[in-house]
């Protein structure tokens, strides 16, 4: 039996090739959150648009085909950044590809905006395990940007009387923060472990590069210690 390649999974920084995939983000968004039951702030083509035109939206693909998409957008005048509009394609879950999707989108909001507290609001247990692995806690909405134009964006959600009702302070979603200062020297571990397994990766290749560019001679490989039998 013919063993199952692994898929090649990209995961990058959107750009102008990337533009025709607006309507399709969208629509998979809308779906998903029907599929759900739950609420969800509408988008327009024109606001994802303009993320990926700043540079400001994450974007993954599985064998060369659409996968997954999230954006991240600055608040308060750059105090807080938000990560959101999260969606994985539903023939690609299952393999991990939000975590992926979060943690690139979390380091492109800890390198464009060093300074700034991380936050989101979610009804998603699965968003709200991998924030937590990130290193946000759960608050309430008073420790969030107090920017209005963030919580207009709220407007087009099912659950936005719940929000108004309660003067803006809790909702059916659930806050979470990232601080920097809470986190000083011990950020994004995954890092030192895709390092790690990029150096062991290397050693391998290195190690077999000087195994088979060794001379050969009576069919044994002559080393510089031992023979190494061919």
């Amino acid at each position: 039996m013919k063993e199952k390649e692994s898929p090649n999974i990209e995961i990058m920084i959107a750009n102008e090739a990337h533009y025709g995939y607006v309507e399709k983000i969208l629509d998979t968004v809308e779906k998903a959150a029907k599929a759900r039951g739950t609420g969800i702030a509408r988008r327009t083509p024109e606001y994802i648009l303009s993320k990926m035109k700043a540079g400001n939206a994450i974007i993954a693909f599985v064998d060369g085909v659409w996968a997954g998409f999230c954006y991240i957008e600055s608040w308060s005048d750059k105090k807080f950044v938000a990560n959101s509009g999260l969606i994985v394609s539903p023939e690609f879950r299952g393999m991990g590809l939000a975590k992926k999707i979060k943690r690139k989108a979390f380091e492109l909001s800890r390198t464009k905006y060093p300074n700034a507290k991380l936050f989101g609001i979610t009804t998603g247990l699965a968003v709200m395990k991998i924030n937590t692995e990130i290193g946000y806690r759960p608050v309430t909405f008073s420790e969030l940007t107090d920017d209005p134009e963030y919580w207009k964006e709220c407007e087009a959600c099912i659950n936005f009387d719940v929000l108004k009702r309660n003067n803006y302070t809790r909702c059916l979603c659930t806050g979470m923060l990232y601080d920097p200062a809470e986190h000083v020297g011990k950020e994004m571990p995954w890092k030192k472990e895709e390092e790690a397994k990029e150096s062991r990766i290397e050693r391998w290749k290195n190690a077999l590069k000087k195994i088979f560019s060794l001379p050969i001679a009576n069919g044994t490989y002559k080393g510089n210690n031992k023979d190494i039998e061919h």
